[in-house]
């Protein structure tokens, strides 16, 4: 029981958390925004943690996240087990560094690498942290080609579509790059290589291709990109390579579309990076990045750190972290193997198409993509609804499903879609659940001639 805690707003509501168990357990309430001066049984602060938590929602019904969102209990023990290894101290715990070395490899080979020994890559944080330590090499050997040439290096640029993940715009911001974006013009909403090239120039660091864009789940053609920077290339003499953000793609291709050619197979892909969290089937939060060989790492990205024990190559922007995604990402290559990884994706992908036909069964509302690249899809409504897509995200909300409504960039920020991420745990008979609530929302629009559609939500990060 706790007495006379300070309070940090005039508001008692506001400021403290009501006992939920009466004399049971606790009789004072709790602050929420200072220490309190005493502590709590460890039963008495998980009961009181998980009923604040359940307002979240449940995380199955979240068509939002690409994040995942279930796995097998063994796969859980094991993580908890090995919540106290620390990632970066690989001279302590030497097994989890070969169980990560091993990961890695298995990327390189899943990628095709023309030579996996001579491969390089780590784990991150999550794909963000694996995408800007890419552009990072790209910078570097930019500039060492620049300095090479006796040419300045005060004016680097990347070429990229509108689409890409913020974590673009942040990598950009923060090692001062220009960002130039290929705008979405009419039905077209990703990356091409023709419009790629007319922004490429001397200082060009690289070209960012997608597999997998988080608007529409659409692959961007990173062959014909390739190509298109061969040619470039041998007319100019420039460099450009390429990196590849397969933070969704990269699990799903390989499996799913193995005849695809975007990976180490085309010779200008130098690094790629994905999530071990999204179609990786792991728990957040893992990332991976892989180069195409030790080369394309710059040695000046590389620290040695010896104050832990040993010589320890560092080359990731984060330092202590827990291992045990690591250690559970390792697990699924061992527990699914390529069978299991394509069976369970193909899966998804039969419930997304199922999904995405369905929706546009229903009448009010056209496909902007179908999941027959990653199990991701977008739609919009057409002049039969009387509604827009965020009065269908509020009213689905109300059933607990969370189908996220956002715009597209610049140039088409007049079309408004929702967008449905289908992973494990969302099954078809889940996809009925969801139609037949989605009926329901068009029933209630209909019914109501006079309602004007809202013109805007609460926004989406992608």
């Amino acid at each position: 029981m706790l007495h006379g805690q300070k309070k940090t707003h005039d508001d008692d509501v506001n400021s403290v958390i009501t006992p939920a168990y009466g004399g049971r357990y606790i009789r004072e309430p709790i602050p929420k925004y200072l220490m309190p001066q005493e502590g709590l049984p460890p039963k008495v602060a998980y009961n009181l943690i998980r009923d604040e938590l359940i307002l979240d929602g449940n995380s199955r019904l979240n068509l939002a996240t690409f994040v995942t969102t279930w796995m097998e209990d063994e796969a859980k023990q094991l993580m908890s087990e090995t919540f106290d290894k620390n990632m970066i101290d690989k001279d302590e715990y030497p097994q989890t560094a070969e169980i990560e070395l091993r990961c890695t490899n298995m990327l390189a080979d899943l990628w095709n690498s023309p030579d996996e020994e001579n491969s390089v890559g780590c784990s991150t944080i999550g794909s963000s942290e694996a995408a800007m330590l890419g552009g990072m090499a790209l910078k570097w050997k930019w500039k060492e080609r620049r300095e090479a040439q006796g040419k300045p290096t005060d004016k680097p640029n990347m070429v990229m579509g509108i689409n890409v993940q913020v974590c673009w715009e942040k990598f950009c911001r923060y090692w001062e790059i220009e960002p130039r974006f290929v705008p979405m013009e009419g039905d077209r909403y990703c990356l091409t290589a023709e419009e790629a090239v007319k922004l490429i120039d001397e200082n060009t660091i690289g070209v960012v291709a997608i597999m997998g864009s988080t608007f529409d789940g659409r692959y961007e053609n990173v062959k014909e990109v390739n190509d298109a920077l061969v040619e470039l290339n041998a007319k100019t003499g420039w460099e450009v390579p390429i990196h590849v953000d397969a933070a969704s793609g990269g699990f799903v291709a390989p499996f799913l579309q193995p005849e695809i050619k975007w990976d180490f197979r085309l010779p200008l892909v130098k690094s790629i990076n994905t999530s071990g969290h999204k179609y990786g089937l792991v728990y957040p939060g893992v990332g991976w990045v892989v180069w195409r060989d030790k080369a394309e790492l710059p040695e000046d990205l590389v620290f040695h750190c010896n104050y832990l024990g040993g010589d320890l190559p560092n080359f990731a922007l984060n330092f202590s972290r827990p291992g045990n995604q690591v250690v559970a990402q390792y697990f699924n290559f061992l527990r699914l193997g390529h069978e299991g990884y394509r069976e369970i994706h193909q899966t998804s992908q039969d419930v997304a198409m199922y999904l995405s036909a369905g929706i546009a069964k229903l009448g009010p509302f056209d496909l902007i993509s179908d999941g027959s690249d990653i199990p991701v899809f977008a739609f919009t409504t057409n002049d039969k609804a009387n509604f827009s897509v965020f009065d269908i995200s509020d009213k689905v909300r109300e059933r607990g499903w969370l189908v996220p409504a956002y715009t597209f960039p610049k140039n088409r920020d007049d079309l408004a879609v929702l967008r449905c991420v289908c992973k494990e745990g969302f099954t078809r008979d889940m996809a009925d659940m969801l139609l037949g609530d989605l009926q329901t929302a068009i029933d209630y629009f209909a019914a109501r001639p006079d309602h004007k559609p809202q013109t805007g939500g609460s926004g989406f990060h992608h």
